[in-house]
């Protein structure tokens, strides 16, 4: 099947590895709970691996053309029919470019994107399976579709079955889904799919286009430092003491698990995000200043922005979270409290129960090499100041400060308790907060000095 060019604008368990040669052993025991299907069953010793996990597929793919071939490439995509794409659709190109969907070549084809809606999980050609769990597609309208034609070097054109993609993907399709209502309602009636040779970089000329990493750029700052066991971290929010605890009680289990050097991978995701949320940009000003008060240690802590959309998707979404992390080379995925939720569009409850999201990570299939991290709940610790372990046996002595909670203190300039987030780190919030009530908007644009 015939190539699509395309050129972009400047714009708790532990789960082992397989052993290989290069491994070396610690001899360290860890219990799995009881689960009728997850690979948790069972006690297994854990092998401490030297080098980094390897991407899916074995071998991690990059799609942007070398500079020598890029003119030649610009000038036969010339004469290639032209697809206009959305803000999302260039999200998704980045994620492709860079190799995060590994070892997918493009926007899917109708058979990969069945099985990822049907299977979450591709078959490659040596019968093994890879996970997959959300659609990486682009659409057409009718008007585009037409255009191409029957270019024979434009890949499949196939229907885009958007209620199947929305049921399948968020279990409901309630109306008020964030995503499906920006990237899938009012797209195009057609997919179209098939390898893509990428011609320049993606850069966004925003500031933080230092933050953006591609998985090869992380692996090379991963070695350089040593990693022997890289912990990665979602997040689409600001850092509290909180998350800090919980990343640097992860670092301790490691390194008395056997590890020498494990590195966490700070990883703020970078794409669309709703309304509500904190702009990306404010949040990298908000994780530098984690840093600059010494929260999180700069020595073993690599910050860099993760560019796939949000989707809000849940169990579903959180399998793709953690999967494009072992593309990135991180061979432990920290998972909390319904990871990628959000509340019901329509109901007074979340949209997914707020366990499954772990579960279903222990289980995934094309996940079983990530060892999988679940939270332990921190919440505020009034007799000793400061954020700590959750203890129900003195649960009287916790606070839990939502997030609703924590937005409405920087809305009204309100200091929170002393402990639960840097200094430096709150100013930044409340700041943002202030400068959205200064605008009169509900959201600010992206950009902030940085």
């Amino acid at each position: 099947m015939a190539s699509m060019s395309t050129a972009f604008p400047k714009t708790t368990p532990f789960l082992s590895h397989p052993l290989t040669k290069s491994d070396s052993l610690i001899a360290t025991t860890v219990s799995f709970p009881s689960s009728s299907r997850s690979r948790s069953l069972r006690r297994a010793t854990l092998r401490v691996r030297s080098a980094l996990i390897e991407p899916d597929g074995g071998k991690l793919v990059e799609l942007v053309v070398p500079e020598p071939r890029r003119r030649e490439k610009k000038h036969e995509a010339a004469d290639l029919p032209r697809v206009k794409l959305t803000a999302i659709d260039l999200q998704w190109m980045h994620v492709l470019s860079e190799g995060w969907a590994s070892p997918l070549r493009g926007f899917m084809r109708e058979a990969e994107f069945l099985q990822t809606l049907h299977f979450n999980s591709l078959r490659l050609d040596d019968g093994s399976v890879v996970n997959m769990s959300v659609p990486i597609v682009l659409a057409i309208d009718d008007e585009q579709k037409a255009l191409i034609g029957e270019s024979t070097r434009v890949a499949l054109i196939y229907k885009h079955p958007k209620e199947e993609r929305i049921a399948r993907t968020w279990g409901t399709t309630a109306p008020g889904l964030p995503y499906a209502e920006e990237a899938i309602t009012n797209a195009g009636n057609w997919l179209i799919g098939g390898d893509l040779e990428v011609l320049e970089p993606v850069k966004y000329n925003d500031g933080l286009d230092r933050f953006r990493l591609s998985p090869f750029e992380l692996r090379k700052e991963l070695e350089k430092r040593g990693a022997d066991a890289v912990f990665a971290f979602q997040l689409r929010n600001p850092v509290h003491n909180g998350h800090a605890l919980l990343m640097t009680d992860t670092r301790r289990r490691l390194l008395e698990m056997g590890y020498k050097n494990p590195i966490l991978l700070l990883h703020p995701l970078g794409g669309f995000t709703k309304a509500d949320d904190v702009p990306l940009s404010w949040r990298m000003k908000q994780h530098e200043k984690v840093l600059e008060d010494g929260v999180l240690d700069p020595e073993t802590t690599v910050v860099s922005i993760f560019p796939s959309p949000m989707l809000y998707a849940g169990p579903t979404e959180v399998q793709w979270h953690a999967k494009a992390r072992i593309n990135a080379g991180a061979n432990f995925y920290i998972v909390g409290r319904d990871p990628a939720g959000m509340g019901h569009p329509v109901e007074k409850r979340d949209l997914y129960d707020a366990d499954h999201g772990k579960k279903v990570l222990s289980m995934a299939p094309g996940l079983e090499r990530l060892n999988i991290l679940p939270f332990r709940v921190a919440a505020y610790d009034k007799t000793q100041g400061k954020m700590a372990f959750f203890d129900p046996s003195r649960a009287q002595d916790f606070l839990f400060i939502s997030g609703t909670k924590m937005r409405g203190l920087a809305k009204n300039k309100e200091s929170p308790p002393d402990g639960f987030m840097c200094p430096g780190g709150w100013k930044v919030l409340v700041d943002y907060y202030d400068s959205l009530s200064l605008s009169g908007n509900a959201r600010l644009p992206e950009k902030v000095p940085v």
